[in-house]
């Protein structure tokens, strides 16, 4: 049996205090929650996931190098490194591989600075406001861009 493609969730600074952060913005769900989801909804895709978070930059870094050999692909909520982070860009630029961008907020109904995202520009697409939600519809968009370029 072949094994499940494997798909990195990483998960920025500050997500590690989901559900009891600004719920009114970001939803009641914790970050657990949110990776509960997400391995069950990838089980069921054919996928596997490698789910992660750090508040450290250098760290996510590291973490997109080593999917390079790894991983099918990235979904990345970057959190505040979304506007910021030209290293995280660049490593995600560097691995070659899909990658996905996720928010839980819709950015563009907020502050102008978080309107921004340098990650968007390694980005194959971005999803945005949909919550927790928007993890599990980057899955199946994953689960579909491997099927094809299976067929292919």
């Amino acid at each position: 049996m072949a094994q499940a493609p494997i798909i990195y969730v990483l998960n920025g600074p500050n997500l590690n205090l989901l559900g009891t952060r600004e719920p009114e913005v970001y939803g009641r769900d914790t970050l657990a929650d949110i990776e509960a989801a997400c391995r069950s909804h990838a089980k069921r895709r054919g996928l596997a996931i490698d789910f992660r978070q750090s508040n450290h930059e250098g760290e996510l870094v590291d973490w997109v190098q080593e999917a390079r050999t790894r991983a099918a692909g990235l979904i990345v909520n970057a959190a505040g490194y979304t506007t910021s982070s030209v290293a995280l860009l660049d490593a995600l630029l560097a691995s070659g591989l899909p990658v996905i961008e996720v928010h839980l907020s819709n950015i563009f109904r907020r502050e102008s600075f978080r309107q921004h995202s340098l990650i968007s520009l390694a980005a194959k697409g971005v999803i945005c406001g949909l919550g927790a939600t928007g993890y599990l519809i980057a899955l199946d968009a994953f689960a579909r861009l491997l099927q094809t370029e299976k067929e292919a």
